[in-house]
Protein backbone atom coordinates (compact mmCIF):
# COMPACT_ATOMS: atom_id res chain seq x y z
CA UNK A 1 0.00 0.00 0.00
CA UNK A 2 3.15 2.24 1.20
CA UNK A 3 4.53 1.85 -2.43
CA UNK A 4 0.93 2.69 -4.38
CA UNK A 5 0.38 5.58 -2.24
CA UNK A 6 4.01 6.78 -3.10
CA UNK A 7 3.40 6.27 -6.86
CA UNK A 8 0.44 7.99 -7.00
CA UNK A 9 2.14 10.98 -5.00
CA UNK A 10 5.08 11.08 -7.41
CA UNK A 11 2.50 11.25 -10.72
CA UNK A 12 0.39 13.63 -8.85
CA UNK A 13 4.09 16.19 -8.48
CA UNK A 14 4.84 15.42 -12.44
CA UNK A 15 1.33 16.58 -12.92
CA UNK A 16 1.37 19.89 -10.58
CA UNK A 17 4.68 20.72 -12.10
CA UNK A 18 3.36 20.64 -15.46
CA UNK A 19 0.10 22.69 -14.30
CA UNK A 20 2.27 25.32 -12.59
CA UNK A 21 4.23 25.52 -16.12
CA UNK A 22 1.22 26.14 -17.99
CA UNK A 23 -0.01 28.83 -15.74
CA UNK A 24 -0.07 32.69 -17.31
CA UNK A 25 2.18 34.84 -15.70
CA UNK A 26 1.05 37.16 -13.37
CA UNK A 27 4.32 40.17 -13.54
CA UNK A 28 6.27 40.38 -11.19
CA UNK A 29 10.10 39.07 -12.72
CA UNK A 30 8.00 37.31 -15.77
CA UNK A 31 7.13 40.61 -16.87
CA UNK A 32 10.61 42.12 -17.78
CA UNK A 33 11.71 39.69 -19.79
CA UNK A 34 8.60 39.64 -22.33
CA UNK A 35 5.42 38.22 -20.09
CA UNK A 36 3.42 40.95 -21.19
CA UNK A 37 2.70 39.32 -24.47
CA UNK A 38 1.79 36.57 -23.33
CA UNK A 39 -0.92 38.77 -21.41
CA UNK A 40 -2.39 40.25 -24.64
CA UNK A 41 -2.73 36.95 -26.47
CA UNK A 42 -3.79 34.60 -22.79
CA UNK A 43 -7.44 33.95 -22.19
CA UNK A 44 -8.00 34.61 -18.70
CA UNK A 45 -10.89 31.59 -18.30
CA UNK A 46 -8.32 29.18 -18.38
CA UNK A 47 -6.57 30.82 -15.24
CA UNK A 48 -9.13 30.05 -13.23
CA UNK A 49 -9.22 26.05 -13.85
CA UNK A 50 -4.90 25.79 -14.00
CA UNK A 51 -5.45 27.51 -10.35
CA UNK A 52 -7.97 25.56 -9.03
CA UNK A 53 -5.83 21.98 -10.23
CA UNK A 54 -3.16 23.53 -8.61
CA UNK A 55 -4.55 23.45 -5.07
CA UNK A 56 -6.39 20.34 -5.78
CA UNK A 57 -2.72 18.98 -6.21
CA UNK A 58 -1.13 20.49 -4.07
CA UNK A 59 -3.65 19.45 -1.26
CA UNK A 60 -4.15 15.86 -2.76
CA UNK A 61 -0.23 15.66 -2.13
CA UNK A 62 -0.38 17.04 1.17
CA UNK A 63 -3.14 14.32 2.72
CA UNK A 64 -1.53 11.29 0.32
CA UNK A 65 1.87 12.29 2.45
CA UNK A 66 0.49 12.49 5.82
CA UNK A 67 -1.56 9.24 4.97
CA UNK A 68 1.92 7.08 3.56
CA UNK A 69 3.18 7.52 7.39
CA UNK A 70 0.22 5.51 8.44
CA UNK A 71 1.35 2.47 5.83
CA UNK A 72 5.17 2.95 6.19
CA UNK A 73 6.98 -0.28 8.57
CA UNK A 74 10.12 -0.89 9.03
CA UNK A 75 11.17 -4.46 8.26
CA UNK A 76 14.32 -4.45 11.09
CA UNK A 77 14.12 -2.63 14.43
CA UNK A 78 17.99 -1.67 13.87
CA UNK A 79 17.99 -0.59 9.91
CA UNK A 80 22.25 -0.26 10.24
CA UNK A 81 23.16 -4.40 10.22
CA UNK A 82 26.45 -5.48 8.95
CA UNK A 83 28.47 -8.63 9.84
CA UNK A 84 31.71 -6.25 11.19
CA UNK A 85 29.24 -4.65 13.93
CA UNK A 86 27.70 -7.93 14.93
CA UNK A 87 31.80 -9.25 15.49
CA UNK A 88 32.76 -5.46 17.08
CA UNK A 89 29.66 -6.54 19.52
CA UNK A 90 31.01 -9.71 20.57
CA UNK A 91 34.77 -8.61 21.14
CA UNK A 92 35.00 -7.25 24.64
CA UNK A 93 38.03 -4.71 25.67
CA UNK A 94 38.63 -4.21 29.09
CA UNK A 95 40.69 -1.83 30.14
CA UNK A 96 43.97 -3.02 31.83
CA UNK A 97 44.13 -1.26 35.21
CA UNK A 98 47.51 -2.92 36.22
CA UNK A 99 51.14 -2.01 36.59
CA UNK A 100 51.39 1.56 34.03
CA UNK A 101 52.77 0.92 30.77
CA UNK A 102 55.84 2.63 29.56
CA UNK A 103 55.65 4.52 26.02
CA UNK A 104 59.01 4.47 25.67
CA UNK A 105 61.03 1.80 23.76
CA UNK A 106 62.35 -1.24 25.54
CA UNK A 107 65.94 -1.57 25.71
CA UNK A 108 67.90 -4.73 25.14
CA UNK A 109 70.80 -5.42 27.30
CA UNK A 110 72.48 -8.15 25.94
CA UNK A 111 72.36 -11.72 27.57
CA UNK A 112 75.51 -13.66 28.29
CA UNK A 113 75.98 -16.57 25.84
CA UNK A 114 74.06 -14.23 23.12
CA UNK A 115 75.21 -15.72 19.74
CA UNK A 116 73.08 -13.10 17.75
CA UNK A 117 75.64 -10.36 17.89
CA UNK A 118 73.83 -7.79 19.56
Amino acid sequence: MFTVLITIILILAVLLILVILGQNSKGGAGAAFGGSASQIMGVTRTGNVLEKATWVLAISILVLSLASSAFYTTSQPNQFSSPNIESAKQQVVAPAFGEPQNALPAVETPVEGDTTGN
